[in-house]
């Protein structure tokens, strides 16, 4: 991780995903400057910290003076999150990681720029997560998998060993993915599901339940 502690940071975003970040930032010691949001007016609170105005209010930092948080939800369908960052980086600026002090993150897994690792997260040995990366509330990434760019693994979901997620890529809230598994890039697995077989690029799974009586 890439992130220097010691920088003051301004969150993109005032919605639910951003003041779980808050939470996680004052938990860490994070020096917070405020929020950036077009909802909500300049100078008002939200998600327990003030709200500085649109984007340009980041403008008024050096990229050395400040790091950016991505708060902007990751939701299937709405580019907005990944938009933003392409912008804020085109400028110069860069993104924080943060995890949560509960996550648990194995020495040496690779967690690249702008990673966010959520409350009782584990990440073991020989992971590689990409760019941007959401790790939500509760997830397990056992050995050696591989997390894409731009990837939300969303809260309860459970990642055996050797699994490749490509970029893009969107989990959905407790699914189990097992051993060995790829998910091809930009692809969608709805909540709940259980992955026994690989999925290509651009599909949406769902895996469809019977009712079992016995």
């Amino acid at each position: 991780m890439n992130s220097d502690n010691s920088m003051p940071v301004i969150i993109l975003g005032a919605g639910g995903h951003a003041k779980v970040l808050v939470n996680i930032l004052r938990l860490t010691g994070r020096n917070i400057i405020g929020l950036l949001s077009t909802d909500v007016e300049p100078g008002s609170e939200s998600c327990g910290s003030f709200v500085l105005g649109d984007e340009s209010a980041v403008e008024q930092y050096t990229p050395e003076e400040i790091e950016l948080v991505n708060g902007i939800g990751a939701v299937p369908g709405n580019t907005a999150r990944w938009e933003q960052a392409y912008r804020m980086r085109s400028l110069g600026y860069r993104f924080a990681n943060v995890v949560h002090p509960s996550a648990v993150i194995a020495e040496d897994a690779e967690i690249a720029e702008g990673v966010q690792v959520m409350a009782g997260a584990v990440i073991q040995p020989g992971v590689e997560v990409g760019v941007d990366a959401i790790i939500n509330t509760g997830v397990l990434i056992d050995h050696d998998c591989v997390v894409g760019r731009r990837c939300h693994i969303a809260p309860g979901v459970v990642c055996s060993g050797n699994v490749q997620i490509g970029n893009g890529v969107h989990i959905g809230v407790g699914s189990s993915i097992i051993q060995g598994i790829s998910i091809g890039q930009d692809s969608i697995v709805a909540a709940g599901s259980v992955v026994y077989g690989d999925i290509p690029d651009n599909v949406t799974f769902i895996q469809k339940r019977q009712p079992v009586y016995k």
